[in-house]
C-alpha cells in the first residue's frame, strides 16, 4: 500500500563546478558515466528497481542535455499512471531561481499535492551506487518518525567531507555538518555515519517544514544544513544505516559501494572502478540493472587488423561500448563510449572516452579524460606532458588526469 502511495523526488539541478570543463555545457547529472550511462541514471535506476514509478526530477542548471536524455531513455507507461518527469524551476514562489534544495523541493509543491503521497522519497542523481529504496521506506514507516535520513559508514578521516550523524537508539541524536573533529561508532571507532543524501518524509510533515524554512530569512533552503536538523532538533528523525540494505544480485565486494563522484579525480576513479576483472561495482548485475537508452539503434563494437606483427587491433581490461571501432590500434585500462574510434598504431590507457571522439593513427592518451566530438589528430598525445597539456587550455589534476574539454581539436 505504501509503495502506491510515494512519490521520489530526484534532486538534479546541481552546477557541478568541481567537474568543470566536463560541466562546462551540461548539468552535472548530466555527464557521462562508464561508457553508456550518464550519471542520472544509477539514482533513477534505483528508484525503479526499488518500485517507484513516479519520479519527478528537478532540474535547473544547463539542463537541456539532461532534459533530452530523460526524454529519450526514460519513458514509463502513462497507462498506468508512471512517469520520470523532468521539471525546470518555475519561479513558482516569486521571481527568483531555485535558492536550494530545499528551496527547489518547495517551489515545485504542486506536484505534491497533484499526487497526493502518504509519502515522499528524495534522492541526489550525482552518486554512484544501489539500494532498495523500498527497503528504507518501510524502516521509515516501522520507526514512527516523520522524517529518516540514510547514512553510509565512511573512514572517520574523511568526515570533513560529509554531514555526520551521531545516531542514539534508532534517532539522529545531532547531525553535525562536516565536522573537523568526529567521533567514531561505538561498534567501529575508525568509521563515521555520513550522510547520503536520501530521505524519507511523511508528506504532511514534509510540507509544514518546507513553508517554515521558506519563511525563515535566515536560512539557506537546503535539505542537509537546514530541514534535517530541523527534525532532529525536535528529536523526529530516524537513521537508516545502509549497511542494513540488501539488494538482489549483490556480493560482498559491492554491496557497500557509494561513490560520490564530486570531483575531476572521483569521476575517473569511479570509472576505473568498473573495469577491473572483479570490479569494486559491477555494471553486470542483472537482478537490479542499470537501465539507460539510446536515441539510435547503434551495431556492436568492432575490432579489425590482427596482424601480431604489425598491428593488431584489440582491448584489454576495458569496457568498450556499441559502435565503437578499434581498428589496429590498443585500447588498455579504458572506458569507450559509444561511436569512438581509434586508428592504427594509437595507443589508449587508463583513459575515459567520451562519445563521437576520433583517436588518428599513432596518437597515444594516458591518463586522461576526453569529453565528446573531440578530434586527436595523427601523432598527438595527451596526458603525456602537463605543461604541454596546460598550454592548449586543458585541465590537469592534482594527481595528473589531463581532462579535455568537448568539441577539442588536439593538435600534435
Amino acid at each position: 500500500m505504501a509503495m502506491k502511495r510515494t512519490l521520489a523526488i530526484v534532486l538534479a539541478g546541481g552546477e557541478g563546478k568541481r567537474l568543470m570543463p566536463l560541466t562546462e555545457d551540461r548539468a552535472k547529472p548530466a555527464v557521462p558515466f562508464g561508457g553508456s550511462y550518464r550519471l542520472i541514471d544509477f539514482s533513477l535506476s534505483n528508484m525503479v528497481n526499488s518500485g517507484y514509478l513516479k519520479i519527478v526530477v528537478l532540474t535547473q542548471y544547463k539542463s537541456h542535455s539532461l532534459d533530452t536524455h530523460i526524454a529519450r531513455s526514460w519513458r514509463l507507461s502513462g497507462l498506468l499512471g508512471n512517469f520520470v518527469a523532468p521539471m525546470p524551476a518555475q519561479q513558482r514562489r516569486g521571481p527568483h531561481w531555485y535558492l536550494g534544495s530545499a528551496d527547489a523541493i518547495y517551489q515545485s509543491l504542486n506536484i505534491v499535492y497533484d499526487e497526493r503521497p502518504d509519502y515522499v522519497v528524495i534522492t541526489g542523481a550525482d552518486n554512484i551506487y544501489r539500494m532498495d529504496f523500498s527497503q528504507m521506506v518501510e524502516y521509515h514507516i516501522a520507526s514512527g518518525a516523520p522524517a529518516t535520513i540514510a547514512g553510509i559508514r565512511q573512514p572517520i578521516e574523511l568526515a570533513d567531507q560529509f554531514g555526520v550523524i551521531k545516531e542514539k537508539d534508532g534517532m539522529v541524536d545531532e547531525f553535525l555538518e562536516k565536522p573537523k573533529n568526529a567521533e567514531g561508532l561505538e561498534d567501529d571507532p575508525s568509521v563515521v555515519l555520513a550522510s547520503m543524501g536520501n530521505y524519507v518524509f511523511n508528506t504532511s510533515a514534509l510540507i509544514e517544514a518546507l513553508r517554515k524554512d521558506a519563511a525563515n530569512p535566515d536560512s539557506k533552503h537546503d535539505m542537509g544544513g537546514d530541514i534535517v536538523p530541523y527534525f532532529v532538533d525536535r528529536g523526529e528523525c530516524a537513521v537508516y544505516d545502509f549497511k542494513d540494505n540488501v539488494v538482489p544480485g549483490s556480493t560482498e565486494r559491492d554491496r557497500s559501494y557509494w561513490r560520490d563522484v564530486g570531483t575531476l579525480d572521483a569521476y575517473y576513479d569511479a570509472n576505473m572502478d568498473l573495469i577491473s576483472v572483479v570490479p569494486i561495482f559491477n555494471l553486470y548485475n542483472y537482478d537490479w540493472p542499470l537501465l539507460t537508452g539510446q536515441a539510435d539503434a547503434l551495431p556492436p563494437a568492432k575490432f579489425v587488423h590482427g596482424d601480431q606483427g604489425s598491428r593488431m587491433g584489440h582491448a584489454v581490461d576495458s569496457l568498450v561500448s556499441e559502435a565503437v571501432i578499434v581498428s589496429g590500434a590498443e585500447v588498455s585500462r579504458s572506458v569507450l563510449s559509444p561511436k569512438v574510434a581509434v586508428h592504427s598504431w594509437a595507443q589508449v590507457s587508463d583513459s575515459v572516452i567520451m562519445h563521437n571522439t576520433i583517436i588518428n593513427r599513432r596518437a597515444r592518451i594516458n591518463r586522461a579524460i576526453v569529453d565528446k566530438n573531440v578530434v586527436v589528430e595523427e601523432n598527438a598525445s595527451i596526458g603525456f606532458d602537463r605543461e604541454l597539456d596546460l598550454s592548449r587550455g586543458f585541465t590537469v589534476t592534482e594527481s595528473g588526469i589531463t581532462v579535455v574539454p568537448k568539441d577539442a581539436i588536439v593538435t600534435a
